[in-house]
């Protein structure tokens, strides 16, 4: 996919953030679409279903926690990426972050350099197209399509966020094999990206509550397994 095909939204509440941003954004030939608040980003979400969502954490009206639910639950932005850019690191942020379907964290203040590549590389995490027929993976009674990002357990079809879909595809490639948690941090988030060891405990946490408890074990002090 080109970088004129691509659709990046921003949301901040700090007009010069917005402009800096948005600046260097078209100048790499990305559609950019710019919006003050959590309320104004979903419509405009909505309207021009982005690629990417870069969303500040704390605004007026609604802030990105919330947004981000929003958008998450509405059709036709399941499989959008989410990033939050905020000044805020502190843990608690980054699991409310990952708990409302975000897939990543940008921490500013950031330099331009550096956050055209971290766009970068959240956008290689696009569906590839002209890929070859879709990699479906069956175990029991649940159906893994890894190119169209769908879920079916027990019949049922479920919308997972990104990163929880990436986790379950990883976990039940290899039912009953442990993987480590430093593994999955690598296979899921990337090496570009730094979270807190709660991170994966969150999501796996909210798949027990969508899969069923007794798919995931945890191997203390090792990581996680998917049990048929």
């Amino acid at each position: 996919m080109k970088n004129q095909d691509i659709k990046i939204l921003l949301v901040d509440d700090e007009p010069d953030i917005l402009e800096i941003l948005s600046y260097n954004l078209t100048a790499e030939g990305y559609q950019v679409f710019t919006a003050k608040n959590g309320a104004e980003g979903v419509e405009k979400a909505r309207k021009k279903t982005p690629h990417l969502i870069i969303l500040d954490v704390m605004m007026p009206e609604m802030d990105g926690i919330e947004a981000c639910e929003i958008i998450r639950r509405t059709e036709g932005l399941e499989d959008c990426i989410i990033a939050f850019l905020t000044a805020r690191n502190e843990d608690y942020s980054q699991v409310a972050g990952f708990e409302a379907g975000a897939d990543d964290y940008i921490t500013k203040p950031i330099k331009p350099k550096v956050f055209l590549s971290k766009v970068k590389a959240l956008l290689r995490r696009l569906k590839k197209e002209g890929d070859g027929p879709a990699e479906v993976m069956k175990v029991g009674r649940l159906v893994i399509n890894r190119e169209e990002y769908k879920v079916i357990n027990k019949g049922e079809e479920l919308i997972l966020p990104r990163k929880e879909f990436e986790l379950l595809a990883l976990l039940a490639s290899k039912p009953d094999k442990v993987f480590k948690r430093e593994v999955i941090l690598d296979k899921v988030w990337g090496q570009e990206v730094v979270v807190g060891g709660r991170t994966i405990d969150v999501h796996i946490r909210k798949l027990r509550e969508k899969i069923g408890e007794d798919h995931f074990k945890t191997v203390k002090g090792v990581g996680y397994k998917f049990v048929q």
